[in-house]
Protein backbone atom coordinates (compact mmCIF):
# COMPACT_ATOMS: atom_id res chain seq x y z
CA UNK A 1 0.00 0.00 0.00
CA UNK A 2 0.88 3.25 -0.79
CA UNK A 3 2.42 6.11 2.25
CA UNK A 4 -1.06 7.82 3.65
CA UNK A 5 -3.08 7.59 7.01
CA UNK A 6 -5.18 4.67 7.21
CA UNK A 7 -8.20 4.41 5.08
CA UNK A 8 -11.69 4.03 6.72
CA UNK A 9 -12.69 0.05 6.05
CA UNK A 10 -15.89 0.14 3.66
CA UNK A 11 -19.07 -0.67 4.78
CA UNK A 12 -21.87 -2.79 3.00
CA UNK A 13 -23.90 0.45 3.22
CA UNK A 14 -26.60 0.82 0.55
CA UNK A 15 -24.76 -1.69 -2.08
CA UNK A 16 -25.01 -5.42 -2.31
CA UNK A 17 -22.59 -7.88 -1.26
CA UNK A 18 -21.97 -9.32 -4.29
CA UNK A 19 -20.80 -5.83 -5.66
CA UNK A 20 -17.74 -5.62 -2.80
CA UNK A 21 -14.74 -6.37 -3.90
CA UNK A 22 -12.55 -8.71 -1.61
CA UNK A 23 -10.03 -6.32 0.21
CA UNK A 24 -6.84 -7.93 -0.68
CA UNK A 25 -8.28 -7.48 -3.95
CA UNK A 26 -8.18 -3.60 -4.06
CA UNK A 27 -5.44 -2.06 -6.26
CA UNK A 28 -2.61 0.43 -5.31
CA UNK A 29 -4.74 3.15 -7.39
CA UNK A 30 -7.64 3.11 -4.95
CA UNK A 31 -5.34 3.50 -1.76
CA UNK A 32 -5.83 7.67 -1.97
CA UNK A 33 -9.21 7.20 -0.52
CA UNK A 34 -9.70 8.39 2.45
CA UNK A 35 -7.37 11.26 1.63
CA UNK A 36 -5.80 13.16 5.20
CA UNK A 37 -8.92 12.20 7.20
CA UNK A 38 -8.10 10.75 10.69
CA UNK A 39 -8.34 7.47 11.05
CA UNK A 40 -11.37 5.95 13.23
CA UNK A 41 -11.27 3.41 15.18
CA UNK A 42 -15.22 2.74 14.62
CA UNK A 43 -13.69 1.34 11.63
CA UNK A 44 -16.68 0.63 10.29
CA UNK A 45 -20.22 2.79 8.91
CA UNK A 46 -22.94 1.18 11.06
CA UNK A 47 -25.79 0.48 9.12
CA UNK A 48 -29.03 0.62 10.48
CA UNK A 49 -31.45 -2.90 11.19
CA UNK A 50 -35.45 -2.55 11.47
CA UNK A 51 -35.45 -4.83 14.12
CA UNK A 52 -33.75 -7.17 16.16
CA UNK A 53 -34.29 -10.10 13.21
CA UNK A 54 -31.18 -9.85 11.44
CA UNK A 55 -32.30 -9.40 7.62
CA UNK A 56 -29.37 -9.18 5.12
CA UNK A 57 -29.62 -9.17 0.93
CA UNK A 58 -30.53 -12.22 -0.34
CA UNK A 59 -28.81 -11.80 -3.73
CA UNK A 60 -25.82 -13.51 -3.30
CA UNK A 61 -25.33 -17.14 -4.75
CA UNK A 62 -26.85 -19.35 -2.46
CA UNK A 63 -24.96 -22.93 -1.57
CA UNK A 64 -26.77 -26.36 -2.12
CA UNK A 65 -28.92 -27.54 0.24
CA UNK A 66 -29.24 -31.56 1.19
CA UNK A 67 -32.11 -30.62 3.91
CA UNK A 68 -34.76 -34.22 4.09
CA UNK A 69 -36.38 -35.05 1.43
CA UNK A 70 -39.99 -36.07 1.71
CA UNK A 71 -41.89 -37.75 -1.54
CA UNK A 72 -44.90 -36.21 0.12
CA UNK A 73 -47.80 -34.94 -2.69
CA UNK A 74 -47.67 -31.57 -0.22
CA UNK A 75 -44.14 -30.79 -0.37
CA UNK A 76 -43.56 -32.03 -3.98
CA UNK A 77 -45.90 -29.11 -4.64
CA UNK A 78 -43.74 -26.60 -2.79
CA UNK A 79 -42.31 -24.33 -5.31
CA UNK A 80 -38.90 -22.56 -4.00
CA UNK A 81 -38.96 -19.16 -5.15
CA UNK A 82 -35.39 -19.35 -4.31
CA UNK A 83 -33.92 -22.31 -5.80
CA UNK A 84 -30.55 -22.56 -7.62
CA UNK A 85 -31.07 -22.23 -11.06
CA UNK A 86 -28.66 -22.07 -14.15
CA UNK A 87 -25.33 -22.95 -11.27
CA UNK A 88 -22.71 -24.88 -13.43
CA UNK A 89 -21.28 -27.82 -10.85
CA UNK A 90 -18.29 -28.88 -11.73
CA UNK A 91 -17.78 -31.08 -7.97
CA UNK A 92 -19.90 -33.79 -6.74
CA UNK A 93 -19.41 -35.66 -3.51
CA UNK A 94 -20.96 -37.87 -1.66
CA UNK A 95 -21.14 -40.40 1.51
CA UNK A 96 -22.34 -43.71 2.16
CA UNK A 97 -21.71 -47.52 2.27
CA UNK A 98 -21.20 -47.40 5.85
CA UNK A 99 -18.87 -50.17 7.18
CA UNK A 100 -17.82 -51.36 10.57
CA UNK A 101 -14.26 -52.53 11.68
CA UNK A 102 -13.39 -54.51 14.62
CA UNK A 103 -10.01 -54.41 15.58
CA UNK A 104 -7.76 -55.32 19.20
CA UNK A 105 -8.18 -51.98 20.17
CA UNK A 106 -10.84 -50.61 18.71
CA UNK A 107 -14.35 -50.44 16.49
CA UNK A 108 -15.54 -47.94 14.71
CA UNK A 109 -17.03 -47.06 11.18
CA UNK A 110 -16.06 -45.76 7.94
CA UNK A 111 -17.66 -44.43 5.28
CA UNK A 112 -17.01 -44.30 1.36
CA UNK A 113 -16.08 -40.91 -0.12
CA UNK A 114 -17.47 -40.31 -3.75
CA UNK A 115 -15.88 -37.63 -5.89
CA UNK A 116 -16.83 -36.49 -9.65
CA UNK A 117 -15.16 -33.39 -10.92
CA UNK A 118 -13.78 -31.73 -14.01
CA UNK A 119 -11.84 -29.42 -12.47
CA UNK A 120 -8.43 -29.15 -13.19
CA UNK A 121 -7.07 -29.60 -9.30
CA UNK A 122 -7.95 -33.06 -9.28
CA UNK A 123 -5.97 -35.21 -11.33
CA UNK A 124 -8.49 -38.00 -11.81
CA UNK A 125 -12.25 -37.55 -12.70
CA UNK A 126 -13.37 -39.67 -10.18
CA UNK A 127 -11.88 -40.98 -6.76
CA UNK A 128 -13.07 -43.13 -3.84
CA UNK A 129 -11.84 -43.50 -0.42
CA UNK A 130 -13.10 -44.75 2.79
CA UNK A 131 -13.23 -42.12 6.20
CA UNK A 132 -13.97 -42.27 9.77
CA UNK A 133 -15.25 -39.91 12.15
CA UNK A 134 -11.64 -38.30 12.75
CA UNK A 135 -11.11 -37.95 9.26
CA UNK A 136 -13.89 -35.45 9.02
CA UNK A 137 -12.81 -33.78 12.31
CA UNK A 138 -9.12 -33.38 10.60
CA UNK A 139 -10.35 -31.43 7.79
CA UNK A 140 -12.92 -28.87 9.53
CA UNK A 141 -9.69 -28.70 11.94
CA UNK A 142 -7.59 -27.44 8.96
CA UNK A 143 -10.23 -25.30 7.28
CA UNK A 144 -10.51 -23.18 10.33
CA UNK A 145 -6.99 -22.96 10.39
CA UNK A 146 -6.39 -21.86 6.90
CA UNK A 147 -9.89 -20.32 5.82
CA UNK A 148 -10.14 -18.15 9.48
CA UNK A 149 -12.31 -15.49 8.07
CA UNK A 150 -14.69 -18.36 6.97
CA UNK A 151 -17.95 -20.33 8.59
CA UNK A 152 -16.77 -23.85 8.70
CA UNK A 153 -20.10 -25.57 8.53
CA UNK A 154 -20.48 -28.15 11.51
CA UNK A 155 -19.98 -31.77 11.81
CA UNK A 156 -22.69 -34.03 13.41
CA UNK A 157 -21.97 -34.22 17.48
CA UNK A 158 -19.01 -36.59 18.34
CA UNK A 159 -20.77 -38.32 20.44
CA UNK A 160 -24.06 -40.39 20.77
CA UNK A 161 -27.03 -38.55 20.57
CA UNK A 162 -29.47 -38.46 22.97
CA UNK A 163 -32.01 -41.17 23.31
CA UNK A 164 -29.65 -43.61 21.33
CA UNK A 165 -27.45 -45.99 23.35
CA UNK A 166 -25.63 -48.18 20.33
CA UNK A 167 -23.38 -45.67 17.76
CA UNK A 168 -23.24 -48.65 16.05
CA UNK A 169 -26.74 -49.29 15.36
CA UNK A 170 -28.06 -48.51 11.82
CA UNK A 171 -30.31 -46.03 12.93
CA UNK A 172 -27.64 -44.36 14.77
CA UNK A 173 -24.87 -44.97 12.03
CA UNK A 174 -27.84 -44.03 8.97
CA UNK A 175 -28.02 -40.50 10.59
CA UNK A 176 -24.65 -39.81 10.82
CA UNK A 177 -23.74 -40.77 7.37
CA UNK A 178 -26.77 -38.39 6.44
CA UNK A 179 -24.88 -35.22 8.33
CA UNK A 180 -21.89 -36.18 6.99
CA UNK A 181 -22.82 -35.98 3.36
CA UNK A 182 -24.90 -32.94 4.19
CA UNK A 183 -20.77 -31.61 5.72
CA UNK A 184 -19.46 -32.16 2.38
CA UNK A 185 -22.09 -30.64 0.34
CA UNK A 186 -22.08 -27.57 2.19
CA UNK A 187 -18.22 -27.35 1.60
CA UNK A 188 -18.49 -28.45 -2.39
CA UNK A 189 -21.03 -25.57 -2.73
CA UNK A 190 -18.93 -22.63 -0.81
CA UNK A 191 -16.87 -20.93 -3.75
CA UNK A 192 -14.13 -20.90 -1.56
CA UNK A 193 -13.87 -23.94 0.82
CA UNK A 194 -14.23 -26.17 -1.95
CA UNK A 195 -10.92 -25.19 -3.45
CA UNK A 196 -8.97 -25.80 -0.22
CA UNK A 197 -6.03 -28.28 -0.21
CA UNK A 198 -6.76 -29.68 2.43
CA UNK A 199 -10.13 -30.36 1.26
CA UNK A 200 -8.71 -32.00 -1.78
CA UNK A 201 -6.21 -34.33 0.44
CA UNK A 202 -9.37 -35.50 1.62
CA UNK A 203 -11.05 -36.41 -0.99
CA UNK A 204 -8.30 -37.69 -3.22
CA UNK A 205 -5.34 -39.19 -0.76
CA UNK A 206 -5.78 -43.07 -0.49
CA UNK A 207 -3.91 -42.73 2.80
CA UNK A 208 -4.90 -39.61 5.35
CA UNK A 209 -2.54 -40.73 8.05
CA UNK A 210 0.24 -39.67 5.81
CA UNK A 211 -0.99 -36.19 5.79
CA UNK A 212 -2.00 -36.09 9.31
CA UNK A 213 1.14 -36.64 10.39
CA UNK A 214 2.87 -33.89 9.08
CA UNK A 215 1.31 -31.77 11.43
CA UNK A 216 0.26 -28.10 11.30
CA UNK A 217 0.45 -27.25 7.03
CA UNK A 218 1.15 -23.95 6.24
CA UNK A 219 -1.59 -21.72 6.44
CA UNK A 220 -2.87 -19.09 3.92
CA UNK A 221 -1.23 -15.20 4.61
CA UNK A 222 -4.56 -14.11 6.52
CA UNK A 223 -4.85 -17.32 8.41
CA UNK A 224 -1.13 -17.16 9.48
CA UNK A 225 -1.73 -13.42 10.87
CA UNK A 226 -5.23 -14.37 12.74
CA UNK A 227 -3.09 -17.31 14.53
CA UNK A 228 -0.93 -15.29 15.96
CA UNK A 229 -3.67 -12.61 17.49
CA UNK A 230 -3.07 -13.20 21.29
CA UNK A 231 -5.99 -11.71 22.53
CA UNK A 232 -4.51 -9.26 24.31
CA UNK A 233 -6.44 -6.40 22.99
CA UNK A 234 -9.55 -5.44 24.15
CA UNK A 235 -12.03 -4.46 21.18
CA UNK A 236 -14.13 -1.05 21.87
CA UNK A 237 -17.27 -1.92 20.67
CA UNK A 238 -18.77 -3.81 17.31
CA UNK A 239 -20.09 -1.71 14.43
CA UNK A 240 -23.23 -1.95 14.90
CA UNK A 241 -23.80 -4.51 11.36
CA UNK A 242 -21.73 -7.12 13.09
CA UNK A 243 -23.61 -6.43 16.71
CA UNK A 244 -26.57 -7.45 15.20
CA UNK A 245 -25.43 -10.20 13.72
CA UNK A 246 -24.38 -11.24 17.07
CA UNK A 247 -27.79 -10.76 18.92
CA UNK A 248 -29.31 -12.27 16.01
CA UNK A 249 -27.33 -15.70 16.66
CA UNK A 250 -28.15 -16.07 20.10
CA UNK A 251 -31.51 -15.36 20.00
CA UNK A 252 -31.94 -17.81 17.25
CA UNK A 253 -30.22 -20.59 18.61
CA UNK A 254 -31.97 -19.39 22.06
CA UNK A 255 -35.50 -20.42 19.96
CA UNK A 256 -33.84 -23.27 18.34
CA UNK A 257 -32.65 -24.65 21.39
CA UNK A 258 -36.23 -24.46 23.13
CA UNK A 259 -37.48 -26.21 20.23
CA UNK A 260 -35.53 -29.06 20.18
CA UNK A 261 -36.25 -29.23 23.42
CA UNK A 262 -39.61 -29.58 23.25
CA UNK A 263 -39.46 -31.64 20.49
CA UNK A 264 -37.57 -34.36 22.06
CA UNK A 265 -39.78 -34.74 25.14
CA UNK A 266 -42.99 -34.92 22.43
CA UNK A 267 -40.91 -37.74 20.74
CA UNK A 268 -40.50 -39.64 24.17
CA UNK A 269 -44.28 -38.93 25.27
CA UNK A 270 -45.48 -40.03 21.42
CA UNK A 271 -43.08 -43.69 22.43
CA UNK A 272 -44.47 -44.02 25.64
CA UNK A 273 -48.39 -43.21 24.07
CA UNK A 274 -47.51 -46.00 21.07
CA UNK A 275 -46.26 -48.87 24.30
CA UNK A 276 -49.73 -48.37 25.84
CA UNK A 277 -51.62 -48.01 22.02
CA UNK A 278 -49.68 -51.43 21.18
CA UNK A 279 -51.04 -52.75 24.56
CA UNK A 280 -54.31 -51.45 24.22
CA UNK A 281 -55.18 -52.57 20.82
CA UNK A 282 -54.89 -56.60 21.69
CA UNK A 283 -57.28 -56.25 24.75
CA UNK A 284 -59.80 -55.64 21.94
CA UNK A 285 -59.28 -59.08 19.88
CA UNK A 286 -58.86 -60.86 23.02
CA UNK A 287 -62.19 -59.34 23.96
CA UNK A 288 -63.97 -60.62 20.87
CA UNK A 289 -63.32 -64.28 21.16
CA UNK A 290 -66.40 -63.78 24.15
CA UNK A 291 -68.65 -61.83 22.51
CA UNK A 292 -71.32 -62.69 19.01
CA UNK A 293 -72.59 -60.18 17.70
CA UNK A 294 -70.00 -57.97 19.01
CA UNK A 295 -67.31 -59.78 17.65
CA UNK A 296 -66.44 -58.10 14.41
CA UNK A 297 -67.02 -54.61 15.42
CA UNK A 298 -64.42 -55.61 18.58
CA UNK A 299 -61.63 -56.46 15.87
CA UNK A 300 -62.34 -53.72 13.83
CA UNK A 301 -60.89 -51.71 16.75
CA UNK A 302 -57.87 -53.70 17.51
CA UNK A 303 -57.41 -53.35 14.01
CA UNK A 304 -57.96 -49.90 13.83
CA UNK A 305 -56.13 -49.14 17.00
CA UNK A 306 -53.33 -51.20 15.68
CA UNK A 307 -53.36 -48.66 11.80
CA UNK A 308 -52.73 -45.51 14.39
CA UNK A 309 -50.11 -47.40 16.53
CA UNK A 310 -48.18 -48.10 12.79
CA UNK A 311 -48.85 -44.31 11.41
CA UNK A 312 -47.78 -42.89 14.78
CA UNK A 313 -44.46 -44.85 14.82
CA UNK A 314 -43.69 -43.84 11.17
CA UNK A 315 -44.35 -39.61 12.51
CA UNK A 316 -41.89 -40.39 15.61
CA UNK A 317 -39.16 -42.00 12.99
CA UNK A 318 -39.58 -38.89 10.76
CA UNK A 319 -39.25 -36.48 13.49
CA UNK A 320 -36.38 -38.27 15.17
CA UNK A 321 -34.58 -38.99 11.67
CA UNK A 322 -35.27 -35.24 9.69
CA UNK A 323 -36.50 -32.85 12.13
CA UNK A 324 -34.28 -33.11 15.21
CA UNK A 325 -30.83 -33.20 13.19
CA UNK A 326 -31.84 -30.29 10.80
CA UNK A 327 -32.57 -28.27 14.63
CA UNK A 328 -28.92 -29.56 15.94
CA UNK A 329 -26.86 -28.81 12.69
CA UNK A 330 -28.27 -25.14 12.77
CA UNK A 331 -27.58 -24.67 16.94
CA UNK A 332 -23.75 -25.82 15.88
CA UNK A 333 -23.87 -23.51 12.91
CA UNK A 334 -24.74 -20.38 15.63
CA UNK A 335 -21.87 -21.52 17.61
CA UNK A 336 -19.20 -21.40 14.21
CA UNK A 337 -20.62 -18.06 13.39
CA UNK A 338 -20.20 -16.71 16.78
CA UNK A 339 -16.20 -18.51 16.68
CA UNK A 340 -15.86 -16.33 13.64
CA UNK A 341 -16.81 -13.40 14.53
CA UNK A 342 -14.88 -13.67 18.04
CA UNK A 343 -12.10 -13.87 15.46
CA UNK A 344 -13.12 -10.91 13.68
CA UNK A 345 -12.97 -8.85 16.94
CA UNK A 346 -10.38 -9.82 17.97
CA UNK A 347 -8.38 -8.91 14.85
CA UNK A 348 -10.58 -5.46 14.91
CA UNK A 349 -9.36 -4.91 18.69
CA UNK A 350 -5.60 -5.06 17.70
CA UNK A 351 -6.27 -3.01 14.82
CA UNK A 352 -7.26 -0.57 17.00
CA UNK A 353 -4.85 -0.81 19.49
CA UNK A 354 -2.35 -0.66 16.45
CA UNK A 355 -4.24 3.34 15.64
CA UNK A 356 -3.95 4.17 19.05
CA UNK A 357 0.01 3.42 19.75
CA UNK A 358 0.47 5.16 16.36
CA UNK A 359 -1.10 7.99 17.21
CA UNK A 360 0.75 7.98 20.85
CA UNK A 361 3.85 8.45 19.31
CA UNK A 362 2.89 11.90 17.97
CA UNK A 363 5.25 11.34 14.88
CA UNK A 364 4.36 12.96 11.12
CA UNK A 365 5.36 10.24 9.32
CA UNK A 366 3.71 10.27 5.51
CA UNK A 367 3.99 6.35 5.50
CA UNK A 368 1.63 4.24 7.82
CA UNK A 369 3.59 1.47 9.25
CA UNK A 370 3.60 -2.03 7.51
CA UNK A 371 2.30 -3.92 10.31
CA UNK A 372 -0.72 -1.33 11.36
CA UNK A 373 -1.68 -2.09 6.81
CA UNK A 374 -1.08 -5.76 7.41
CA UNK A 375 -3.51 -5.50 10.33
CA UNK A 376 -6.09 -3.31 8.15
CA UNK A 377 -6.41 -5.27 5.76
CA UNK A 378 -7.11 -8.20 8.17
CA UNK A 379 -9.94 -6.40 9.03
CA UNK A 380 -11.49 -5.59 5.64
CA UNK A 381 -10.82 -9.73 4.98
CA UNK A 382 -12.86 -10.59 7.91
CA UNK A 383 -15.54 -7.84 6.91
CA UNK A 384 -15.98 -9.17 3.41
CA UNK A 385 -15.80 -13.13 3.99
CA UNK A 386 -18.08 -12.68 7.14
CA UNK A 387 -21.09 -10.46 5.64
CA UNK A 388 -20.36 -13.24 2.61
CA UNK A 389 -21.10 -16.38 4.35
CA UNK A 390 -23.51 -14.78 6.50
CA UNK A 391 -25.83 -14.47 3.35
CA UNK A 392 -25.40 -17.79 1.96
CA UNK A 393 -26.04 -18.63 5.04
CA UNK A 394 -29.46 -16.74 5.51
CA UNK A 395 -30.36 -17.88 2.35
CA UNK A 396 -29.26 -22.26 3.41
CA UNK A 397 -31.22 -21.53 6.37
CA UNK A 398 -34.36 -20.14 4.67
CA UNK A 399 -34.54 -22.97 1.80
CA UNK A 400 -33.81 -25.57 4.52
CA UNK A 401 -36.27 -24.65 6.99
CA UNK A 402 -39.42 -23.86 4.35
CA UNK A 403 -38.46 -27.67 3.51
CA UNK A 404 -38.41 -29.08 6.81
CA UNK A 405 -41.59 -27.27 8.18
CA UNK A 406 -43.35 -28.53 4.88
CA UNK A 407 -42.24 -31.97 5.49
CA UNK A 408 -43.10 -31.73 8.96
CA UNK A 409 -46.84 -30.55 8.32
CA UNK A 410 -47.02 -32.98 5.43
CA UNK A 411 -45.88 -35.65 7.51
CA UNK A 412 -48.59 -34.47 10.68
CA UNK A 413 -51.27 -34.00 7.72
CA UNK A 414 -50.40 -37.71 6.80
CA UNK A 415 -50.75 -39.31 10.30
CA UNK A 416 -54.27 -37.60 10.78
CA UNK A 417 -55.59 -38.71 7.90
CA UNK A 418 -54.44 -42.37 8.10
CA UNK A 419 -56.06 -42.05 12.00
CA UNK A 420 -58.93 -40.62 10.67
CA UNK A 421 -59.42 -43.40 7.73
CA UNK A 422 -58.71 -46.12 10.20
CA UNK A 423 -61.86 -45.11 12.89
CA UNK A 424 -63.91 -44.67 9.84
CA UNK A 425 -63.77 -47.79 8.63
CA UNK A 426 -65.30 -49.50 11.40
CA UNK A 427 -68.47 -47.28 11.36
CA UNK A 428 -69.99 -49.47 8.54
CA UNK A 429 -69.57 -52.47 10.56
CA UNK A 430 -71.18 -50.87 13.89
CA UNK A 431 -74.38 -49.49 11.52
CA UNK A 432 -74.79 -52.89 9.92
CA UNK A 433 -75.35 -54.52 13.13
CA UNK A 434 -77.66 -51.77 14.23
CA UNK A 435 -80.04 -52.48 10.58
CA UNK A 436 -79.45 -56.16 11.75
CA UNK A 437 -81.67 -55.20 14.57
Amino acid sequence: MAGGPPKALLSSGPHSLRDMPHPLAVSSSEEAVGGDSTPSPDLLVARSFGDKDLILPNGGTPAGTSSPASSSSLLNRLQLDDEIDGETRDLFVTVDDPKKHVCTMETYITYRITTKSTRVEFDLPEYSVRRRYQDFDWLRSKLEESQPTHLIPPLPEKFVVKGVVDRFSEEFVETRRKALDKFLKRITDHPVLSFNEHFNVFLTAKDLNAYRKQGIALLTRVGESVKHVTGGYKLRSRPLEFAAIGEYLDTFALKLGTIDRIAQRIIKEEIEYLVELREYGPVYSTWSALEGELAEPLEGVSACIGNCSTALEELTDDMTEDFLPVLREYILYSDSMKSVLKKRDQVQAEYEAKLEAMALRKEDRPKVPADVEKCQDRVECFNADLKADMERWQNNKRQDFRQLLMGLADKNIQYYEKCLMAWESIIPLLQEKQEAK
